[in-house]
């Protein structure tokens, strides 16, 4: 079994995973404050950029094919090298979903 490192952008943290656990679940049993919801790949509350690095995470639903290789949903990914992460960021395709809907209710 792999260990690898993770580091989060901005924040000096950093943790070691295994390539047999999820960064999320690693997160929640160091302590690290990242942000989920569902654990199964679908409400991409726990979404980060990969800065540096690879993951697999086969069962991220909630991502495309092409957002998958740029990036992660912490509670599927399992890290293949060791990883930069910019936590709390979303494909452009979300950000623009989030604010056409935001807009739209502010013209109501």
């Amino acid at each position: 079994m792999t260990d690898y490192t993770v580091e989060f952008v901005g924040t000096g943290e950093q943790i070691t995973v295994s390539e047999k656990e999820t960064i999320l679940r690693r997160c929640i049993e160091e302590g690290i404050a990242q942000e989920y919801s569902c654990r199964v790949g679908m409400c991409l509350a726990c979404s980060a950029k990969i800065v540096e690095g690879e993951v697999t995470q086969p069962a991220a639903h909630g991502f495309t094919d092409e957002e998958k290789e740029e990036y992660a949903l912490t509670c599927m990914a399992r890290p293949q090298s060791d990883l930069v992460l910019d936590r709390g960021q979303y494909p452009p395709s979300i950000d623009e979903e989030v604010e056409g809907t935001t807009g739209a209710a502010a013209d109501d």
